[in-house]
């Protein structure tokens, strides 16, 4: 009995980490081939309400109801990017450009300043070291303009990167802008021609996914905007506090910054930091440090709460499933991995599967 329990284990154990390795290579190398499909789908799939509301109520026909909607969501997406990807390239050109400049004119003089005062505290304790100190000092200044120089043709070489590769960016949209156009129209034929091919019992586990997929995703939404909300009413208390002008809209850019992994607020906060020190505004560097500390905790704590709690998952589950997310897949591994074990447990729980 007990050789017959282990070889179920072991099979139990072999099958998940075959379908666990097979969704990683799917969504890992097999999504990014078909992502411009994938997100015409989800974009049909949310216009799907506004396209039947709005062809009940307009003497036109669904198809060029649909048509219409899609060319107005475009349209308005389209332009607002642009608008936006405009201001903060032209913004963020300058600032890579300047900051050689922002070296040499405010951080190098407060380098020199401190190894200077290191020399004098030398030179009554051990004149012997000078020479040493004057060479050490040297490669380091040397050292770090290079770097920021460095630093400076690294990003500058990464924007014409991206400008070269904006072609095939545009091949990419442009298909995605067709299939929606297609999608839209042949919506529920497209839909329906798929659920027929599926047998009832998968075809209801199937909405039972999809329903509580689309919800789930609704209850994260709704969760980082809370999120997002509670680092906008700290940011803007913490700035007014330490006397930054603008705090609102400050604090406003600094919260929407924090909902991108890896970077979040302190991608804006401790560059902030270190140049308000470098500047020799100590005091606010040391507000600015506070502030920055404070969000951290208060967002490591409440982020699995958070989440957790409304996608039904503990605190550390969620925690755990968001890190190794962002990990292996990035952003769609932080947000998918959570939402993956809510779904299995909910599959479980309702018996549509047995995993626990």
């Amino acid at each position: 009995m007990k050789i017959e329990a282990r070889k179920i284990f072991i099979i139990n154990c072999m099958y998940f980490t075959i379908l666990l390795a097979a969704a990683f290579v799917l969504l890992k190398y097999g999504l990014p081939m078909v992502a411009p499909f994938v997100t015409a789908f989800v974009i049909a799939y949310l216009l799907r309400r506004p396209i039947c509301f709005a062809s009940g109520r307009l003497p036109m026909n669904r198809k060029i109801t649909a048509i219409l909607m899609v060319l107005l969501f475009y349209s308005v997406a389209g332009l607002l990017f642009t608008l936006l990807c405009v201001k903060m390239f032209s913004n963020g050109k300058t600032l890579v450009a300047s900051l050689p400049s922002v070296y040499a004119n405010y951080a190098e003089p407060v380098v020199t300043g401190i190894f200077g005062g290191i020399e004098q505290y030398l030179l009554r304790m051990d004149p012997s070291l000078l020479g040493t100190l004057e060479e050490l000092e040297g490669h380091f200044v040397q050292s770090a303009g290079q770097m920021v120089s460095g630093i400076s043709m690294e990003v500058m070489g990464w924007l014409s990167g991206f400008a070269s590769s904006l072609p095939g960016m545009f091949i990419n949209l442009l298909l995605m802008v067709i299939t929606t156009f297609f999608i839209a129209a042949d919506y529920e034929l497209l839909t329906g021609f798929c659920l027929r091919q599926l047998g009832e019992r998968p075809k209801e586990v199937f909405m039972e996914i999809q329903s509580y997929v689309v919800g789930t995703l609704f209850v994260c939404i709704r969760s980082y905007a809370l999120i997002m909300t509670i680092t906008f009413v700290e940011l803007s208390i913490g700035l007014t506090l330490i006397g930054v002008e603008n705090s609102l809209v400050i604090a406003f850019l600094i919260a929407v910054f924090d909902i991108l992994p890896v970077l979040g607020t302190g991608g804006i906060m401790i560059p902030w930091t270190v140049i308000t020190a470098l500047m020799g505004s100590h005091g606010l560097a040391l507000g600015l440090l506070v502030v920055y500390l404070v969000i951290t905790v208060v967002r490591n704590i409440i982020e699995p709460k958070i989440v957790g709690s409304q996608i039904g998952l503990h605190p550390v589950v969620t925690l755990v499933s968001m890190f190794v997310g962002a990990q292996l897949l990035g952003v769609l591994g932080l947000f998918g991995f959570p939402i993956g074990l809510s779904l299995l447990r909910y599959l479980n729980e309702t018996g549509a599967i047995r995993l626990l």
